[in-house]
Parts: C-alpha cells; sequence; structure tokens
C-alpha cells in the first residue's frame, strides 16, 4: 500500500509488477544519461566562443545523431513489448473471478465456486477497525489463494469503470456490454489495495478493491463459509 508523501511506485506483489518495475528503473536511467548529455551540451556551447567547422558540417555527426536515438528506442521498445505479451498471456488459470462495476460499488461472481458471488461496499470512516487505510477499506475483500494464476473477467453494468491494483501492475477497464480479461499471480500472503481508475460519477473515489491473498486452505474455508452464508 503506498503511504503520505510516496515517490516512486509501491512494492511489487506480482511478477508482472516487478517487470513493470525493471522497465521503469531502465527507461528512466536512459532518459537521465540523456538529459545529462543534453545538458552538457548546452553548457559548453554558452561557455565557449570556439566553434569547430569540421564538426559543424560534418556528415558522419549527423550519422550518429540519427541512427543513435533510433538505437535507444529499440532498446526501450523491446523490454516494453516482452510485458505487454506477459500481460496478455492467460494459461490454466487456477482461478476465474467475475467482477461488474456498479454506481458505486464492485459485486464479485466466482463460477467455478456455486452460489459464490457477493457486493463489495466501501467501508465508511465511522465503522472502519484500528489501523484500516480510510477509503480504502471495504466490507467484503476479494480473496485469492497465493501462488495461483488467477483470471479476472472486468465488465461494467451502468458507465466505464476501470478495476486497478497499482501493487499487482493491473488496470482493466470495465465497459458496459464488454467483457475485458486480465491475469494476476499472488506470491505471498498480504492484503492488496486498488480503486476504480476511470471518472465514473459523482462517487467515483469511493470505489475501492481490497485483494487478500491467503493459503489455499484459508481459501477453501472462506469460500465454503461464504456460500453458506
Amino acid at each position: 500500500m503506498s503511504h503520505p508523501a510516496q515517490l516512486g511506485f509501491q512494492d511489487a506483489a506480482s511478477p508482472i509488477m516487478e517487470e513493470l518495475l525493471h522497465l521503469h528503473d531502465h527507461a528512466m536511467m536512459v532518459v537521465f544519461l540523456i538529459s545529462a548529455f543534453v545538458l552538457y551540451i548546452i553548457t559548453v556551447m554558452l561557455s565557449t566562443k570556439l566553434t569547430h567547422t569540421g564538426t559543424m558540417d560534418a556528415q558522419m555527426v549527423e550519422t550518429v545523431w540519427t541512427i543513435l536515438p533510433a538505437i535507444i528506442l529499440i532498446l526501450i521498445a523491446l523490454p516494453s513489448l516482452r510485458i505487454l505479451y506477459l500481460m496478455d498471456e492467460v494459461s490454466n488459470p487456477y482461478l476465474t473471478i467475475k467482477t461488474i462495476g456498479h454506481q458505486w460499488y464492485w459485486s464479485y461472481e466466482y463460477p467455478e465456486y456455486e452460489a459464490l458471488m457477493f457486493d463489495s461496499y466501501m467501508t465508511p470512516t465511522q465503522e472502519l477497525s484500528p489501523g484500516s487505510p480510510r477509503l480504502l477499506e471495504t466490507d467484503h475483500h476479494t480473496v485469492v489463494p497465493y501462488n495461483s494464476p488467477t483470471r479476472m473477467l472486468v465488465s461494467a453494468e451502468d458507465v466505464l469503470h476501470s478495476w486497478a491494483v497499482p501493487a499487482l501492475g493491473i488496470k482493466a477497464d470495465a465497459i458496459p456490454g464488454r467483457l475485458n480479461q486480465t491475469t494476476f499471480t499472488t506470491p505471498r500472503p498480504g492484503l492488496f489495495y486498488g480503486q476504480c481508475s476511470e471518472i465514473c460519477g459523482s462517487n467515483h473515489s469511493f470505489m475501492p478493491i481490497v485483494i487478500e491473498s491467503t493459503a489455499l486452505t484459508s481459501f477453501e474455508t472462506w469460500s465454503t463459509t461464504m456460500m453458506e452464508s
């Protein structure tokens, strides 16, 4: 979960998010080196009156500053394309969850478990337990077993929504009449918070998402309890 005055990303809680953080660091290093080089050139041009005519008219220099940016873009694009394919890859998920966005709450269904469905509303501030994050806690958590590939089917009933959990590196648009798909795997137990990331009306800020990653035995116990209630 993020904290006040945080400047960077949240800690990665899925393999995809780890790859995204590596790509971000890679791209930022390239940007830093280019910015430092351009700043150095500007400083040199402003601080010296000497002009090398051979440099100003050289075809070799023009060739280098045309080809070099293309190579840099390729070095950034190749890892990016790899991650795009990894994010779209869905193979043999252990669990499928369908979520539908409403104004202004989420409903969840577990197709493999009969009658396992519930609505998830934000917990009001006056009902929060000590230590629970304000505007991020819900009355029902979306429970998944850790180390199990999970497929999310995302849609909406009324207007555009977006199901996003930053720590897991997932963000899927919820569009009425359309079913989007994403996948994630949590490698450890924990609570991972998200929110609707598409402006969907006056209470857009009050559609939190809580993913609870737990052991398989605890997940089975929870699912049995939810179906019996």
